[in-house]
């Protein structure tokens, strides 16, 4: 494994639990040479550990809070007193490192954002694995659209032991799996599902599964358990254009592994196509010393951290909702404003007043509405994302994350924008359109920065029902056909057939689909309706219509 800088940015802390896992944070703060004090509640372990890190004192907790060259702690008690701590840490000025859960109810991890965001205080959660190089690289792969559009992810989390007495294995176990899954999906989870089996205790629940569907489609599954005859910590995430498994019980040259298999049709019926499996290269890297450098460094330049308190509260909604979907029997929704998180810097509360929003139209406070914008019932605006004026979005809409549309943009109805797309102005997108994360529109065919070329925007026409795949570009100008689906990192640069399947730079037909995505055959009939097509022309399709 390769050395970690072994010093820190000038921040001191204060450990705050010296148990199973405060130790190993005890340890890596000494080897940063940020540890300033160690707190336990057996005094006397406390001032074992401290003597065997340098002969750092032990001291009380209300005595740290109290010392003004201790700006910061880490708090690794038991779940149950993670709240209480780091809400006197915050009152006391202290910047706050807490380990997982952030605490055991939303209303409390709320009242600590808040509580943080006042004190001007960083607020981050020990979800570690969001540190770890191999999730770092494959959350980097699935944000470059390299394993396609995000179909669905699961994790097992299993073992034999260590098991628990003050809190489940869902809220044990879980956490972890549950930060990975938001962070690769990006959409807010709208359902969770959970069932649990309590073998060794009548009410703690030692096998759970949490299955949770999201804003865009995508679903994922965590299956966690303490009653496993062996050790098994794998995520494998599974995109329309590849797979990817992170094992992180395997070597470092395996434990990220994609596999590029595809699905062919072929006479209409589906054939897998399996392709050679491909480690990726890592960088070896303890997770744990990242994570606390993280921690000093954020504290140190006021910066806000990768699992910051509204990313632990986002994981805590889940964890919430899948306690009681087990408790109840039945599934949860998790309604809109399940997703306001705390921003990093004032934002809106609302929409201003200038924004035409009918009822039932959901944006984030992230998000910014100019005057003049239009937007349909049902439509939802999530973080980040900066609406022109005199743009128009139709009903039941998903506009992602850190999209800017407009000006003078046209989105018809039923529309998703996944994240990181800039819709510019003389787009028209109709009704049923799909752009993958960071696909690009252009409005100047040669634009250049130091000439003015707003008289030469070219409008893009995108029909009903098209499709567009993650990092595709479409150059200005264009017209994409009805239904046609553009694959991912496809150059289209003139117009495009309705039901064209588009590939490559600059993109060329290789097929046709169907309306509903599905690829053609030699018949033209949809292997998934049994809608029939014929051929107009060398280089068109229409539908037949029925009867």
């Amino acid at each position: 494994m390769t050395s970690s800088p072994t010093s820190s940015p000038g921040i001191r802390v204060a450990v705050i639990g010296c148990g199973h896992w405060g130790k190993n944070l005890v340890r890596n703060f000494h080897q940063l040479g940020a540890l300033a004090a160690v707190h336990d509640a057996d005094p006397g372990h406390a001032a074992d550990i401290g003597a065997r890190h340098g002969g750092v004192p032990a001291r009380g907790f209300e005595e740290i809070l109290a010392d003004p060259e201790i700006p910061a702690v880490a708090i690794a008690a038991p779940a149950e007193a993670h709240y209480r701590l780091a809400r006197a840490a915050l009152l006391a000025g202290k910047h706050a490192f807490v380990e997982k859960p952030l605490a055991l109810a939303v209303e409390e991890a709320e009242e600590l954002c808040r509580l943080a965001e006042a004190q001007g205080r960083v607020l981050m959660v020990g979800h570690l694995l969001q540190y770890h190089p191999a999730f770092l690289k494959l959350k980097a792969m699935v944000a470059a659209g390299e394993l396609g559009r995000l179909q669905y992810v699961y994790s097992n989390r299993l073992n034999l032991g260590k098991v628990r007495r003050e809190e489940n294995i869902l809220w044990s176990f879980a956490p972890h799996d549950i930060s990975m899954i938001l962070a690769l999906v990006g959409n807010r989870p709208e359902e969770v599902l959970a069932t649990g089996a309590a073998y060794l205790h009548k009410v703690i629940a030692d096998v759970t599964t949490t299955h949770i569907t999201f804003a865009g489609g995508e679903q994922a599954h965590v299956f966690v358990s303490w009653l496993h005859p062996f050790k098994e910590q794998k995520l494998v995430v599974v995109g329309d254009g590849g797979m990817a498994v992170f094992d992180d019980s395997l070597p470092w040259a395996s434990k990220l592994v994609v596999y590029p298999h595809r699905i062919d049709w072929v006479d209409g019926m589906p054939v897998p196509a399996k392709a050679d499996a491909t480690p990726v290269a890592l960088e070896e890297a303890e997770p744990l010393r990242a994570e606390c450098l993280h921690f000093l460094e954020c504290a140190a330049g006021g910066r806000r951290p990768r699992t910051d308190g509204a990313e632990g509260l986002r994981v805590l909604r889940v964890l919430q909702a899948a306690q009681r979907s087990m408790d109840e029997g039945r599934a949860l929704r998790l309604d809109a404003g399940s997703a306001a998180i705390p921003a990093a810097s004032p934002a809106p509360a609302a929409p201003p007043a200038g924004a035409d929003l009918p009822p039932g139209v959901t944006v984030h406070a992230t998000a910014c509405v100019d005057a003049r914008v239009e937007i349909g019932t049902g439509s939802k605006i999530w973080h980040f994302s900066h609406i022109l004026p005199d743009t128009r979005i139709g009903r039941d809409c998903v506009i992602g994350q850190n999209v800017v549309a407009g000006p003078h943009v046209t989105i018809g109805d039923r529309c998703k924008i996944q994240n990181n797309v800039s819709v510019y102005k003389g787009v028209t997108l109709e009704d049923g359109v799909f752009c993958g994360p960071s696909c690009v529109f252009t409005n100047v065919v040669n634009p250049r920065a130091e000439i003015e070329r707003k008289d030469e925007f070219k409008p893009t026409l995108v029909r009903r029902g098209a499709t567009i795949g993650a990092n595709a570009t479409i150059v200005c100008g264009v017209t994409l056909g009805e239904y046609c689906l553009i694959g991912a990192g496809a150059v289209v640069t003139k117009d495009v057939p309705a039901y064209a399947l588009m590939v490559g730079n600059p993109a060329r037909r290789i097929g046709w689909v169907s309306r509903t995505g599905d690829r053609l055959g030699d018949d033209l009939v949809c292997p998934r309706t049994g809608q029939r097509h014929r051929q107009t022309s060398p280089d068109s399709i229409e539908e037949i219509p029925n009867g």
